[in-house]
């Protein structure tokens, strides 16, 4: 195992020293995180079925979420929903199950992934019912028969269904910090019960030069709550009070807030402004994909390395694209705890066939505080990354418990 892992020091300046850096995050409402929820939840409810009923995970990846804008016209102190949005889950799972008296079992994959497709929305918004606004569809096939083999092998450990890489980086810098805080504290149960005006849908982007950081969020207002523009901007003002405060608790950085830039409010109208009915713009004409949002842990970073994999919606048993991005963060949070380690960076190659444990290759990439030995820290973080990979089995099983953090 140590043989395959490479550990490297960069000679290079840290993100937090460099003179730019951008950083965004599509909050819980935005239809590309509805598409990766939907994705994940689907998997984690053929999974959970699978595990009662044969005691294992079978084959499936369900990753192919699509979500269609519906049309919505809201008004101030109402508004209606007049197409409702379209959501498509497919891809592959195992659909019957020879047993051991050679009969075939039928699973209702149909059942399962509309049920926990309705089950998540109705958990995660307020006014977007699951009946009413939205209509719920799949397309799912049996899986390719060399990836079923493949994934029915019986080893110690899983084996990689794919070639793929997984990336990850640690710590985060204060922008990044800050980009996730805001969503999160946004669409908090708290200012939600304060302000039901607010959306779900949140999406936060920032741009640091120096020590100045712009934050740009978008959120969606609720038009049920806003009876006329002064309302409207009241809440607005709301929202930039809130990210400041969250600000003051993460950085000493000049930071300037601006929420919902594309507002015509000189108009007074509901069409020159963010309004919503059931909280995501997606109700209308906004549409979402697995994939196009958030990477594992939970940003959209192009200052950093990324993988493009969607990690939702993905087997949890042997999906490099799912686990090597899941394994290669946590590794790299261990590893820059290391006295000494600035920043590091982990990057994972598999190699279909060959067991999930043992990666073709994996980078450790460490950026070291001055006068700190290299080797004093290679051995270490060697071991941090070969210990993950063989807790594999563990993360599987965090996964399906929610505990770990995957867009």
């Amino acid at each position: 195992m140590a043989s395959s892992i490479v550990v490297n020091k960069l000679e290079r300046t840290s993100i937090e020293e460099y003179p730019m850096e951008f950083v965004e995050r599509k909050g819980k409402g935005h239809p590309d995180f509805i598409a990766d929820s939907i994705a994940e939840i689907s998997s984690i409810g053929l999974s959970k079925y699978y595990l009662e009923h044969y005691g294992r995970i079978l084959h499936h990846n369900v990753d192919k979420v699509l979500v269609v804008g519906g049309q919505a016209a809201p008004r101030f102190g109402g508004g209606e929903v007049l197409q409702p949005i379209y959501i498509l889950i497919s891809g592959r799972a195992t659909t019957d199950v020879k047993l051991e008296n050679g009969t075939i079992e039928n699973i209702p994959i149909g059942p399962i992934l509309l049920g926990e497709a309705k089950k998540w929305i109705m958990e995660n918004f307020r006014f977007l019912n699951p009946e009413k606004h939205v209509i719920i569809d799949y397309k799912v096939g049996k899986g390719s028969a060399d990836l079923v083999h493949v994934f029915e092998r019986e080893k110690e450990f899983p084996h990689a269904n794919d070639t793929s890489l997984g990336v990850g980086y640690a710590p985060l810098t204060e922008t990044e910090k800050l980009v996730l805080k805001v969503e999160e504290v946004l669409n908090s149960e708290d200012v939600k019960k304060q302000y039901p005006a607010i959306g779900e849908d949140i999406k936060v982007m920032a741009v640091r030069q120096n020590n100045k950081i712009d934050l740009t969020v978008a959120a969606a207002i609720i038009s049920k709550f806003i009876h006329n523009i002064d309302e409207y901007i009241a809440v607005k003002e709301e929202v930039e009070e809130i990210v400041h405060k969250v600000a003051e608790k993460i950085t000493d950085k000049e930071v300037k807030v601006y929420v919902n830039t594309a507002d015509n409010e000189s108009t007074g109208k509901e069409e020159s402004i963010y309004l919503v009915v059931t909280g995501t713009s997606a109700e209308h004409g906004d549409d979402g994909q697995t994939g196009r949002g958030n990477r594992a842990n939970g940003l959209i970073t192009p200052m950093r390395p990324m993988s493009l994999e969607a990690t939702a919606g993905k087997n949890p048993v042997n999906h490099v694209g799912k686990l090597y991005n899941v394994i290669a963060n946590l590794a790299a949070k261990k590893i820059a705890k290391i006295e000494g380690v600035k920043e590091a960076y982990v990057i994972l190659l598999s190699q279909i066939g060959k067991p999930i444990n043992e990666p073709l290759r994996a980078s450790i990439d460490l950026i070291l505080e001055e006068g700190v030995s290299f080797n004093s820290v290679k051995y270490e973080a060697q071991q941090i990354l070969s210990e993950d990979l063989n807790n594999v089995r563990k993360i599987t099983q965090e996964i399906l418990d929610g505990k770990i953090r995957l867009y």
